[in-house]
């Protein structure tokens, strides 16, 4: 059943992990102007940055109460989730990159912290939970478009943390009976994303020269834009009939990484030449040669719809980037 956001989520108490983040700060926002009460969890550092949070509103900035503390810590999951209703659990490692160098901190805290965040939420009776997946998970695509039931392919230790992140808070379904849904996104991008992800790391470079670097250039992604992603996370969780279910949000097209660096070039009016880097390639049985989604599920549970499209939303992010040179380093590869 299609429900209006605005009735639903006014009033609400709502928990978002991961809130300083590029999703998660544009998931905080909505939250704020839908009328939730928002609790954004911010892991904890000693110079009290609030990350993207810092761009609320005075008016959004009333409806959100920050708090600091670790999902990786139980105790502090306790405490920081309080008497919220619902929990949207962002909070996670990334990079796939990182993934191959650091393994053991990317399972602390996108497994534990997952874990921590569910016991968390059991213990207080929430109504409805929501674990954000990646399309990671699926690997290179057996059958295209990819449906929900793809076999899951663990081609990174981040793919591999994702999938078992999304049985455990399956299992508190099946298990506890706990109001859970998993919602999986499609290549999120947009404003404030780090140049870590493909899309900004493509504008930064071309901002300062036509030579571009880039690893596998052959491989193709369904790109999301940040609002209709933040759109469908919360008509998943306010969805009744995704409890128990995995939903995945994409647009349902997919372009390669070159195909993609040509087009922003056109949108920035640059001649683009592409270089092979080999410190940006990932091993070969670790590439994601396919992505592309099925959003049926989504549509038919929810109603949600992408409306941003590629070049519309290609064109916000490069104004973003423009505007903020000094947050992105054209000159290096960052994981």
């Amino acid at each position: 059943m299609v429900v209006e956001l605005e009735s639903y989520y006014a009033g609400k108490r709502v928990f978002v992990t991961g809130a300083a983040g590029f999703i998660g700060s544009h998931l905080v926002e909505r939250l704020a102007d839908l009328g939730a009460e928002v609790t954004a969890l911010v892991r904890y550092n000693s110079r009290n940055d609030i990350g993207f949070l810092r761009e609320l509103t005075t008016a959004q900035r009333e409806r959100v109460q920050i708090v600091f503390g670790d999902v990786r810590d139980l105790d502090s999951m306790r405490r920081s989730i309080g008497d919220n209703q619902i929990v949207l659990h962002l909070a996670s490692i990334i990079s796939i990159p990182y993934s191959y160098v650091r393994p053991v901190e990317v399972m602390e805290t996108n497994v534990n912290g997952t874990l921590n965040a569910l016991l968390s939420a059991h213990e207080k009776q929430v109504i409805r939970f929501v674990q954000t997946s990646s399309s990671e998970v699926y690997g290179s695509a057996v059958v295209a478009p990819i449906e929900e039931s793809h076999p899951r392919q663990p081609q990174s230790v981040y793919s591999a943390a994702k999938i078992s992140a999304d049985a455990l808070a399956l299992s508190f379904y099946y298990s506890y009976q706990m109001p859970v849904s998993v919602c999986r996104p499609f290549n999120t991008f947009g404003p404030r994303q780090s140049d870590r992800a493909v899309i900004p790391a493509i504008i930064a470079q071309l901002q300062s020269r036509k030579e571009l670097k880039l690893g596998n250039v052959w491989p193709t992604r369904d790109f999301t834009y940040v609002s209709d992603t933040v759109e469908g996370m919360l008509r998943v969780a306010a969805c009744d009939e995704a409890v128990g279910k995995e939903v995945q949000l994409g647009t349902g097209q997919e372009i390669s990484i070159g195909d993609l660096a040509q087009g922003i070039g056109k949108l920035m009016d640059v001649a683009v030449t592409i270089e092979a880097d080999d410190i940006r390639v990932r091993p070969s049985s670790s590439e994601v040669a396919r992505l592309v989604s099925s959003n049926a599920l989504a549509r038919s549970l929810t109603g949600w719809m992408p409306e941003v499209s590629l070049d519309e939303g290609l064109k916000r992010t490069i104004d973003w980037v423009r505007d903020r040179k000094l947050m992105y380093d054209s000159g290096s590869y960052r994981i």
